[in-house]
């Protein structure tokens, strides 16, 4: 009876320890994805924000709510807004 005792603590021992190690490397693949998540989307903000810079450079720096439909068009018929605009 004693044997049996000890194998199945020996056992149990074992698959705790298994289960342990099993949701530490879950818990470090989690963390290492975000990681590298983090890293992608920290390139991808810096490229948008340096072709955002060089754009604006290249483009004359326009402000980006001086566009089409701005408050000064919207008194505009379709005729006065198709001569500023579409046929230039």
């Amino acid at each position: 009876m004693n044997l049996i005792k000890l194998i199945l603590s020996l056992l149990g021992l074992i698959f705790g320890v298994l289960l342990v190690l099993w949701a530490l490397g879950f818990v470090w693949s989690i963390i290492w994805y975000l990681v590298v998540f983090a890293i992608v989307g920290a390139i991808g903000y810096g490229g948008y924000k340096l072709f955002r810079k060089i754009e604006d450079k290249a483009l004359g720096g326009a402000d980006p709510n001086a566009g089409l439909g701005s408050g000064a068009d919207i008194n505009m018929s379709w005729d006065e807004y198709d001569k500023k605009y579409l046929h230039k």
